[in-house]
């Protein structure tokens, strides 16, 4: 599981656009209006081979003035409880306001990792103005320009060597037992489906604290399952009316989806999908992760025909697309309803990702796929594969092809070699890596 980097810092800093050069994407929106960012971006970094995780909390803007301060009170917090490590942007330009002599005080009394960040140095006269930022009390202020990139390297030497060091023996100590989060919007029914899973008679052998302080490890070891609950700080808690729910459950869920291996993406059948469902899905996939799709809170819709059932299963692999080959179980946590089928579809879901094909059988049946359907022709260069294999000790099946010009074999034929192995062998609810390489 890679560590988790939050931005914060108060609106129009340039968070956006530190997070869109940190991880060499456009994925954040970036604007001059404070507070253009509302949904949590997150991606990875890598740097000199180390991995991490980078969330842009957003800057809070609220309409009335008075709550302004407790929506970024709010942020600072879930970044210290949730983050390994956090950025504290500031803006070079515009020196120390007391919105920043707030959040510094928040940061100080926190035991987590900070680095202060002077955003906004895009040219050498804002240098002068980075030393007034050593009065927050928060050590050594690092310029950078997010724009330009000026500075992103030593910042990004100083974030790599701040992150905790994982611990390697817990990794191995919950090695070969499937871990399952469950993920989801809030009050789509991810606490209820927990204590109906664990029930009253808990036979549960123990609560193992994971890599962080906040994930937690419930083993879960009744009626022939044997597994870990993943779980995360707060995720059985009742949250507050007044919580942000795309703040809250965004960030979570990155900490409970990269401490798996099987994600159950917790729907609610009364509201279908929303963009938060979207959010959290895209989350799941750029981990590789396996998943179960559960509909949740069944017993409250009227229609529940199998007409309706399959609409609903459209509607969501439409949303959900191109990956579209997952388990849908529709559920009621309250009643009980197919909740076991719900284990038991993420037991068949982490055997799919360990599933291993056997080289010979992979030739026969793809050669004659390929030679049925070869690859199209590029500037007259005829593209010939002449052997497959699949990786094996890989966290996410993958299949190599060995051809005569990897290079030009393009997205749409890896879809189809997919969707051809799809269709021969069982990998439901686990994303496929296909790589083409050399002979």
């Amino acid at each position: 599981m890679s560590q988790l980097v939050a931005i914060v810092g108060r609106p129009n800093v340039g968070k956006s656009t530190l997070f869109n050069r940190l991880t060499q994407t456009r994925t954040a929106i970036v604007d001059d209006t404070a507070g253009t960012t509302r949904d949590r971006q997150y991606g990875k970094v890598d740097w000199n081979g180390k991995e991490f995780s980078i969330v842009d909390t957003g800057g809070w803007v609220v309409n009335s003035d008075d709550i302004f301060e407790s929506e970024i009170n709010k942020q600072v917090q879930l970044a210290i409880e949730q983050a390994d490590e956090i950025l504290f942007v500031v803006d070079a330009m515009n020196g120390v306001t007391d919105l920043d002599d707030h959040v510094a005080e928040i940061l100080r009394k926190s035991r987590k990792p900070v680095i202060l960040v002077a955003n906004k140095v895009d040219s050498n006269d804002w240098l002068y103005n980075v030393p007034e930022f050593y009065s927050l009390g928060l050590g050594e202020p690092y310029p950078v320009s997010a724009v330009s990139g000026y500075g992103t390297g030593d910042l990004l030497d100083e974030v790599v060597k701040k992150l905790p060091e994982k611990d390697e023996a817990e990794e191995e100590h919950l090695d070969g037992i499937p871990r399952f989060a469950i993920v989801g919007r809030p009050n789509a029914g991810k606490s209820s489906i927990i204590n109906a899973f664990i029930g009253e008679d808990r036979h549960i052998v123990t609560d193992i604290a994971g890599t962080t302080r906040d994930s937690i490890y419930t083993r879960y070891n009744k009626f022939g399952f044997d597994f870990y609950l993943v779980d995360t700080a707060g995720i059985r808690k009742k949250a507050k009316v007044n919580e942000d729910i795309e703040y809250y459950s965004v960030i979570r869920s990155i900490r409970a989806i990269e401490s798996s291996d099987v994600c159950i993406l917790m729907i609610d059948a009364t509201r279908g999908i929303e963009a938060q469902d979207l959010n959290i899905y895209s989350l799941i996939q750029r981990n590789k992760k396996g998943i179960v799709v559960c509909v949740n809170k069944w017993d409250l819709v009227e229609d529940k025909s199998q007409t309706a059932i399959k609409h609903f299963e459209a509607t969501i692999r439409e949303r959900f697309a191109p990956f579209t080959d997952f388990p849908i179980i529709f559920t009621s946590a309250l009643t009980k309803q197919r909740i076991y089928r719900v284990l038991e579809t993420a037991v068949e879901v982490y055997r799919n990702r360990q599933r291993i094909v056997p080289t010979h059988k992979l030739n026969e049946v793809m050669l004659e796929v390929i030679g049925a359907y070869p690859p199209p022709a590029n500037k007259g260069k005829y593209i010939k594969i002449k052997y497959v294999t699949m990786l094996k000790g890989a966290q996410v099946p993958t299949f190599i092809f060995f051809c005569n010009l990897p290079q030009w074999v393009k997205e749409p034929y890896r879809r189809f070699l997919e969707n051809k192995i799809r269709e021969n062998w069982d990998f439901t609810g686990t994303p496929v890596n296909i790589f083409m390489r050399e002979k």
